[in-house]
């Protein structure tokens, strides 16, 4: 699987990006080679971005993980040295500003709005819940691939109460994506994941943690070796590869040439870098597109489940459409000082696509995050990404290449580590790159 050198000099090697896939092999080929990691950015970090609240450091993008399914994050924070704590992964549903509510947590929660008792859709949900999460695994090996989510509920015969007010309510927290578009994922994929994330168990889930102080603990710890090597501010503009070396374009300086280039931006992104793409790049890179999720940290508690005892870590909220349909427009708040154990003189709270603008004065900061939306076009993509690594001198990585997280993205950056700069990271895991299509190539 690795692209050995011609020749025992150090290559030199280009970089396009600083979330955790880019500053990952960067990591790995700064330990053999001349590494420039080029971010757009004043900062660094990607998805990892930790923002002050007052005392408070309060993450924004990734937040948590577990150490049975990000085997690697967990090797490297563990390598790196890096503290962590348990966190608290309560989930709650409250629909049309209060009208349905409920939380997981437990039997208060569950019917922390009393007409939840007497509620025939709240017991159908309930009882699809259960079979679900007892059937799904079982029940989705003999489908075809390409069937999607929303094929396997029509056939199953799961109601609607249970896919409006559980299932892609819960999804669509976990993956920052519109809940009308969870039924477009491969069935397959998504109960596996389910699955392996310990989600469709009542009883010992895996444990999520958090970082202390934040993601940017983990990230000054990860670029110290190079961070003289890094440039922020610095957007690439253009990628041209020519007579087997790339040429890297920023705004107001001489191109620079480089042995290789690792572009580790969203699959959009890259494929709109490159001023010579190829058939094939456009074909795989092609086929993912990307949802925006403005976010917000603030402290009002308006985007929180009206009921208190409802209030958990991750709380999705939705109103019905005007039009009297059942589209609904989602919106997740992330309740930070139970989920990441912060500290404050006040509530602190992360909102994705917030249903309306929380209080100014409450506002502490605002951004935007990409997430990959996933359909069976981008899974078939995924099988084939592992071909383009080389092509032409150039090489990718991302969350893309998984299920859009954390571990998916160190994933294929350790493994264009490994593959280009000949070198191996630092720990011995089961299925270090289990969650990506990691294939054997000749380049």
């Amino acid at each position: 699987m690795r692209h050995v050198s011609q020749s025992d000099r150090p290559l030199r090697i280009a970089v396009v990006g600083t979330g955790i896939g880019g500053l990952s092999a960067a990591w790995l080929l700064s330990q053999r080679h001349e590494v420039t990691v080029f971010e757009a950015e004043a900062r660094i970090g990607g998805h990892c971005h930790t923002v002050e609240a007052g005392q408070a450091a309060v993450d924004t993008g990734f937040i948590v993980y577990n150490e049975r399914t990000y085997p690697n994050l967990t090797a490297l924070f563990s390598h790196l040295d890096v503290p962590t704590k348990a966190s608290d992964m309560s989930f709650a549903v409250s629909m049309d500003d209060g009208v349905l509510e409920y939380s997981g947590t437990n039997l208060v929660g569950l019917f922390a709005q009393g007409s939840n008792l007497a509620s025939p859709r709240f017991w159908s949900m309930l009882r699809d819940v259960v079979r679900f999460y007892r059937e799904a695994p079982a029940s989705v090996r003999d489908l075809d691939p390409s069937a999607s989510l929303d094929d396997y509920l029509n056939s199953a015969g799961f109601g609607t109460a249970f896919r409006e007010d559980h299932l892609y309510p819960m999804a669509a927290a976990i993956w920052s994506t519109p809940a009308l578009e969870i039924g477009n994922y491969p069935a397959v994929s998504f109960v596996r994941f389910c699955e392996n994330h310990g989600l469709l168990k009542f009883f010992r889930r895996p444990i999520w943690r958090t970082v202390e102080g934040g993601s940017r603990a983990y990230v000054e710890k990860l670029i110290a070796p190079f961070r003289h090597r890094i440039r922020t501010s610095a957007p690439v503009t253009a990628i041209r590869r020519v007579n087997g070396a790339v040429e890297i374009s920023t705004p107001g300086a001489e191109p620079e040439w480089f042995d290789h280039v690792v572009i580790a931006a969203h699959a959009d992104q890259a494929l709109a870098l490159l001023t010579d793409r190829s058939e094939r790049e456009n074909d795989l890179l092609g086929a993912f597109c990307y949802g925006l999720n403005e976010t917000v940290l603030h402290s009002d508690e308006t985007l929180m489940p009206r009921r208190r005892r409802v209030w958990s870590s991750w709380n999705y909220l939705a109103q019905s459409a005007r039009d009297g349909s059942k589209r609904r427009k989602p919106c997740v708040t992330y309740w930070m000082n139970r989920l990441q154990g912060v500290t404050a003189d006040r509530a602190l709270f992360v909102t994705l696509s917030p249903l309306h603008a929380p209080a100014e004065e409450t506002v502490v900061w605002r951004g935007v995050y990409q997430h990959p939306l996933f359909n069976a076009a981008t899974l078939a993509a995924q099988k084939e990404l592992w071909s383009l690594q080389g092509q032409s001198n150039t090489w990718f990585c991302g969350s893309y290449f998984g299920s859009g997280f954390h571990e998916d993205a160190i994933q294929a950056g350790l493994a264009v580590g490994e593959s280009l700069g000949g070198t191996t990271r630092p720990w011995t895991v089961a299925g270090e790159s289990d969650r990506i299509f990691r294939t054997l190539q000749q380049v």
